[in-house]
């Protein structure tokens, strides 16, 4: 059987015992193949790859139908001064997002230099290459955008927890999260069952009550749900409570 991730063996973390998520240690191993190990948790169903990747293969750019899509989504909210576009590589999203929303502002984060590119080209403002986690970019950006968009990014990072409290830090009080990832209740995957995987190679499958919990505990209002991508993805956005 081939690889799924084919010549990746040196970027692997560490194996992990416990829930990247609740941390919870009643882990199964819900599918393993030659090179991929998913595992989900017995407490809160969160699935990760395990051991995951520090860095996962690019994807290619999305469709420029589904980017406009996603940016039309914000239209019933009012028009950004700001936004950050998180894991934007080549800033294909924020290039789309400009036909709908001109005058705002784009920012991206990115770990590759690919996002220094794209303000070079300029469809960005201001570039960050790293990661948000990362405590010093955390805190340049806190409460600077009114937007903070995390597309089919979250579930490649190596905490997806920890990404979304740092795209809340970035938020402005008031402001708007917008996430879009593989939903793991959509009707591919229960069709598949254990065999399902979307096909952006997941290190995450982040269940949606997780996420609204999440949001909620961190004092978010969830204002609109809804599916996504040919219903493959969810797309949840979430209001930051004012003081």
């Amino acid at each position: 059987m081939t690889a799924l991730f084919p010549g990746t063996d040196l970027c692997r973390a560490p194996h992990r015992d416990d829930c990247p998520w609740c941390g919870s240690t009643r882990l199964r191993t819900r599918l393993h193949t030659d090179g991929f190990t998913l595992d989900a948790c017995g407490d809160c169903a969160h699935a990760f790859q395990n051991p995951g990747l520090l860095h996962y293969p690019y994807q290619g750019r999305p469709r420029r139908g589904r980017l406009l899509a996603t940016a039309r989504a914000m239209l019933p909210f009012p028009e950004p001064e700001s936004w950050l576009d998180v894991g934007t590589g080549d800033a294909a999203f924020p290039e789309a997002a400009k036909e709908v929303f001109p005058y705002t502002s784009f920012d991206g984060v990115d770990a590759t230099a690919r996002v220094e590119w794209a303000r070079t080209a300029g469809h960005l403002e201001e570039a960050y290459t790293g990661e948000l986690t990362d405590p010093h970019l955390t805190a340049h950006l806190r409460a600077r955008y009114d937007v903070v968009s995390v597309l089919h990014h979250l579930h490649r990072t190596p905490d997806p927890r920890e990404e979304v409290r740092a795209a809340l830090t970035a938020l402005r009080p008031g402001g708007h999260l917008l996430l879009e990832l593989p939903d793991p209740g959509s009707a591919f995957a229960a069709l598949l069952g254990r065999w399902w995987h979307p096909r952006t190679r997941p290190g995450h499958l982040v269940p949606r009550s997780n996420l609204r919990a999440e949001l909620a505990a961190q004092s978010c209002t969830v204002v609109t749900t809804a599916r996504c991508d040919f219903s493959r993805a969810y797309r949840i956005i979430a209001r930051k409570q004012r003081a």
